[in-house]
């Protein structure tokens, strides 16, 4: 039996965009039918069909995309009876200091992101993904990218180096590999 999957997200600078489409690679190499939907582009009407649902969403200051979120409430009670796992990617999941290092601070992420979101709407996900997220100072806004000059320095010094001007990419591909194809043996039957 193939297992479908639906792959739905918010991205602001295209960390999660990308990230949807590596899950949604690893998944088709596991044999599942896999649609992936940006919510900004694309509404979604019906989830009846898939038997896993995975919901990303990016995080600029401490907050999710709006598109993840809504469609969570629109389809509380649904997803509370699919198999469903949530992701985020942000910089928070890629520590550039000993500091930040620190498990305790990155657990507190995790709830604040993740965790909490899934009690706030009542869901028992299958998998919770923390993964980095990309720093593009070419696509912020001009006050933004003032309050966002200081962690280049961070950036560099903690051995990351632009993957084109003014971009940096803080995800690890194989922690995002290695994370679906762990969600795939949990939903498998």
């Amino acid at each position: 039996m193939i297992i479908k999957a639906l792959i739905v997200y918010g991205s602001r600078y295209g960390a999660t965009a990308r990230t949807s489409e590596e899950i949604s690679k690893t998944l088709q190499w596991e044999k599942f039918d896999v649609r992936v939907i940006n919510l900004k582009e694309e509404n979604v009407n019906d989830i009846t069909n898939y038997d896993l649902v995975i919901v990303g969403s990016g995080i600029k200051i401490g907050k999710w995309t709006k598109e993840p979120e809504l469609f969570i409430k629109k389809f509380q009670k649904e997803l509370a009876k699919k198999k469903v796992a949530l992701f985020v990617c942000c910089g928070s999941a890629q520590p550039l200091n000993d500091e930040e290092k620190n498990p305790e601070i990155m657990e507190n992420y995790k709830r604040k992101y993740l965790k909490e979101k899934a009690i706030k709407y009542s869901l028992q996900p299958v998998a919770l993904g923390f993964f980095g997220g990309v720093y593009d100072f070419n696509k912020v806004s001009w006050l933004f990218g003032k309050f966002m000059a200081g962690i280049k320095p961070k950036l560099e010094e903690a051995g990351f180096k632009e993957t084109e001007p003014g971009v940096y990419d803080l995800r690890d591909l194989n922690i995002i590999r290695d994370w679906t194809k762990g969600v795939a043996k949990l939903v498998q039957f």
